[in-house]
């Protein structure tokens, strides 16, 4: 089902798009929301219009996104969370998280523009802070034991399986299988 984006939905497209989702996303959630349209003819040439209409408007929210952007190049945050002895995380370190810290460094951003995957262990990680379509920053992130030197932290490395060629093939087994019945 072909629609048209009312508003910017993260991981499916941004306002003004055209895109293509199945059936019952379209018309069980996106329409009756007032997220989307039905991209029928009609519908697509009133867009081309609006879009033809709005272009300057369309450049100038494009410039304040990269002015946005812009104040956050350089930026790294750096999140204290309480960790067991193995660097597992109590918890998560979650977009809300990252939204929280930028706050407090006088970036008020939204959490619903920034993704990224929850962090469960110590380490260095990026999260994504989407402003327009055209302009994605990049915002490291370094999730630090809370109160412990980080000397005292071992992040384990799961374990690695045997290497195919240490591993037994199936007809070594039949051959001690059939070796032992004929000692029977």
């Amino acid at each position: 089902m072909e629609i048209i984006l009312k508003e910017d939905i993260i991981g499916l497209g941004y306002k003004n798009d055209i895109v293509n989702v199945k059936s019952g996303y379209g018309r069980n959630y996106l329409i009756p929301q007032g997220k989307a349209v039905i991209a029928s003819p009609s519908a697509k040439k009133v867009l081309a219009e609006n879009l033809r209409q709005q272009a300057h408007k369309l450049a100038a929210q494009k410039a304040a996104a990269e002015e946005r952007g812009n104040a956050l190049q350089g930026v790294a945050l750096e999140i204290a969370a309480k960790v067991s002895s193995t660097g597992q995380l109590y918890g998560s370190v979650n977009v809300a998280t990252v939204a929280e810290e930028l706050k407090k460094l006088g970036h008020d951003i939204d959490r619903k523009i920034i993704t990224m995957r929850d962090i469960k262990q110590v380490g260095d990680y990026v999260a994504l802070v989407h402003f327009h379509k055209e302009v994605v920053v990049e915002v490291p992130v370094k999730v630090v034991p809370e109160g412990v030197p980080a000397e005292e932290v071992k992040v384990e490395v799961p374990a690695v399986e045997a290497p195919v060629e240490d591993v037994p093939a199936e007809d070594d087994f039949m051959e001690e299988a059939l070796a032992e019945e004929d000692e029977a």
